[in-house]
């Protein structure tokens, strides 16, 4: 496999060369380092969206768009697919990099992770990345700053100059298609959660609506979450067959069919608090090869609806 750092590093180029077309703006720290304003002080859009993604997933996912409808009213989707699951998905794709500072929060997504190396996806996959450039994708309220790009640097074990950090906060147009690009991300890393080998996964595809842009951080981050719990479809093609495949979906028994808002603001915002099979796919099909194909859920157009403020 050629190195994930080294595929994202093309798409971020093509980020950087179109970066008015694509209404995202592009500096350079005081260290070398290169932030890709996503949707902070740029509006970004769809198409921003959709090369952060690519450049989440190192170019091995295909995302796209279309227009569907929630209670016949028009909405966009988006849809992603990949041949190459477990390395695109659970060791680039996967939101899970803490990113803080003295003055900086947010959470890290891309091919960076695979320069540390450190979770356990790696571990399972047996996959690990050398490069001089890497890109993390950071999801935030504020401007990565140097002392951000420093950080990123010394765990991906680079020079700041060779350092490209993509910021938006969730409640932007990027926030929302990337959030929706998650779906098959999430069907995998739950499967192999309960034990299934990520290498036996041979091919996932998943679609999900684009949440409305939301006026703060906490609305967004629940639409983001109910646009896949709730309106979220995944197909995955495996090799072996096993009896959990129906454990993939969102379903808490206690809190699935309420809006992630009211979840969460009754936890405090503490996410480590929400139940874990909340997280999931409404819907998902899985086609064993040369075997059954299961199929389990249903979406819940009613919860989507309330969330989106339709």
């Amino acid at each position: 496999m050629e190195s994930l750092n080294r595929m994202a590093i093309e798409l971020v180029d093509e980020a950087l060369e179109f970066d008015e077309e694509l209404n995202v703006g592009a500096y350079e720290l005081e260290n070398g380092a290169t932030v890709i304003d996503m949707g902070l002080e740029f509006d970004g859009g769809i198409e921003a969206g959709l090369l952060c993604t690519e450049i989440q997933t190192a170019g091995l996912a295909t995302p796209g768009r279309d227009l569907g409808e929630i209670g016949d009213v028009p909405i966009p989707y988006v849809e992603l697919s990949t041949d190459q699951p477990a390395i695109a998905l659970l060791c680039s794709q996967k939101a899970s990099w803490e990113v803080t500072t003295d003055d900086f929060e947010g959470l890290g997504s891309g091919p960076a992770r695979a320069l540390v190396a450190e979770e356990t996806e790696f571990h399972r996959v047996g996959y690990t990345d050398a490069f001089e450039f890497t890109a993390l994708a950071v999801e935030t309220e504020t401007l990565p700053t140097p002392a951000v790009a420093k950080q990123i640097a010394d765990l991906a074990e680079v020079d700041t100059s060779g350092v490209f950090v993509l910021a938006y906060p969730t409640a932007s147009v990027v926030g929302s298609v990337t959030s929706a690009a998650r779906v098959a991300e999430l069907a995998i890393f739950n499967l192999t959660e309960l034990g299934y080998d990520p290498l036996e996964i041979v091919s996932a595809t998943g679609r999900a609506p684009v949440p409305p842009v939301a006026g703060d951080e906490e609305v967004a981050i629940g639409r983001a979450n109910d646009a896949i719990a709730y309106g979220g479809s995944a197909h995955l093609v495996v090799r072996q067959d096993f009896d959990g495949f129906d454990r993939i979906l969102s379903s808490a028994p206690e809190e699935h069919g309420r809006p992630f808002v009211d979840v969460f603001d009754d936890e405090g915002w503490s996410f480590e608090g929400t139940a874990a099979d909340l997280f999931g796919p409404a819907r998902v099909t899985v086609d064993v090869l040369g075997g059954p194909t299961y199929a389990f859920g249903e979406t819940d157009e009613s919860v989507l609806q309330a969330s989106f403020g339709l």
